[in-house]
């Protein structure tokens, strides 16, 4: 872990108070895990703070949990990108920066068309539910005669 004289004279205010805030609003292409950037606002350190935090290796692309770093998501390719799960960067900030009141948010994506498409399917799917169940009550809830029609009902 890196000593609090290695970190920018700017953060050092937030090493001082435990009771800062973190809050983060960004989303990366995979639902729900943050970038970078995201963790960069997040704890509110510089970029280089945040690679010295992470627990990276060049010779081992995915490294065993570390408690005392942050531990990305795990990569099939050591040229993607890192991404952290809220949960992590949360953890993180309490247990190894000491910050006591930790708030981690992840907005959701805007829709996209395939988001529109799933949607809209979603609701033709309810609705031919929905007519098949009612369809399916009225069928049952007739009595005697089954199969005939109105006009072939004896006693007519």
């Amino acid at each position: 872990m890196p000593s609090p004289s290695s970190f920018d004279d700017a953060h050092a205010s937030d090493e001082s108070n435990p009771e800062s805030e973190v809050s983060s609003s960004e989303v990366n292409a995979d639902p729900g895990m943050l970038d970078l950037e995201a963790v960069q606002r997040a704890l509110n350190r510089s970029r280089a703070s945040i690679y010295r935090y992470a627990n990276t290796d060049p010779l081992e692309v995915n490294p065993p949990f570390n408690p005392k770093r942050l531990n990305p998501e795990y990569r099939k390719d050591p040229r993607e990108a890192l991404t952290f799960h809220p949960n992590e960067v949360a953890r993180f900030a309490q247990d190894v920066l000491k910050i006591k009141q930790v708030t981690v948010e992840v907005l959701s994506s805007p829709h996209t068309a395939t988001q529109n498409l799933l949607e809209a399917l979603l609701e033709e799917t309810r609705a031919i539910r929905h007519l098949l169940e009612t369809g399916q009550s009225t069928l049952s809830g007739t009595s005697g005669g089954a199969g005939q029609s109105p006009e072939e009902k004896p006693g007519a």
